[in-house]
């Protein structure tokens, strides 16, 4: 599960909503909750046994996961990205980033790309380093799914269909570049409801797209088929609490300016 929490004090929340998903990882960015509270309120349930995951130093990245901490160690961290090795018994093991990158805010879309294009570098530099290309990003963006960031080779290059991420790379101009698969594309419009994104913003601009999907999980052609994107949702509602408003847009009265998204994966 991925959840930008807005600074809010969810952990109730939070810790309903991964009893109720079943959660295994818990990544979230802009969480002031404090270590304690939190693992009091995901452990409160007997059966449950969540452990913080920490990292090697402050980032805007906060895991918890159901398994020890060992198994899921950082190979890279700056103020913004958290990359981890997850590897469990008997199980292949991955690379799991998590990233909150910069805001439209305080970033143009050229600055944005950029930092999208040095994450990507820095990807392919550790999945040099350990020798596979098992990996998962997700997080925040800031930036949509069509932006050049997430698009460009130089990016993130990611494409909305497995079949064409199964070729691995692209080359362009006598360059390769690597994939990414990005199942999000399917939870962008109303085709599910009057959700049509993960954020709502209503600016009085001439360009005004209203519903975005910063949110967004990425994979590697390697994991893409071990990827159910049915079991990819953008949580509005769950066990009789709404996350959203009756219009669909996040309820951040209830909880954050972000819905959490939720996927499955088996490695």
């Amino acid at each position: 599960m991925f959840w930008n929490i807005n600074g809010k004090p969810l952990a109730d929340l939070i810790a309903e909503l991964a009893h109720v998903h079943g959660i295994q990882v818990i990544i979230l960015a802009e969480c002031t909750i404090t270590v304690p509270d939190l693992l009091l309120a995901l452990n409160r349930r007997k059966a449950t046994r969540f452990h913080y995951c920490a990292g090697r130093q402050p980032c805007a990245i906060t895991i918890y996961s159901r398994f020890s901490s060992s198994f899921l160690t950082p190979v890279f961290e700056s103020k913004r990205v958290s990359i981890r090795r997850l590897s469990l018994p008997a199980q292949s093991e991955i690379l799991l980033a998590g990233v909150h990158l910069p805001s439209k805010r305080y970033m143009n879309p050229d600055s944005q790309a950029g930092e999208c294009a040095a994450l990507a570098r820095q990807i392919a530099h550790e999945e040099d380093r350990v020798g596979h290309r098992r990996t998962v990003l997700v997080g925040d963006f800031n930036v949509d799914p069509f932006e050049n960031g997430m698009v460009s080779a130089e990016g993130l290059h990611s494409v909305m269909t497995r079949q064409i991420a199964k070729r691995g790379v692209r080359r362009v101009q006598g360059r390769d570049y690597r994939l990414f698969y990005n199942p999000m594309w399917n939870h962008f419009g109303d085709a599910r409801g009057l959700t049509a994104g993960s954020y709502f913003y209503d600016s009085a601009e001439h360009v005004n797209y209203f519903w975005h999907l910063f949110d967004q999980v990425l994979i590697r052609p390697e994991l893409a088929e071990r990827f159910d994107p049915s079991h990819l949702k953008i949580v509005t509602s769950f066990a009789g609490r709404a996350l959203a408003r009756t219009d669909g847009r996040p309820d951040a009265a209830v909880g954050s300016d972000h819905l959490p998204v939720v996927f499955e994966l088996n490695f």
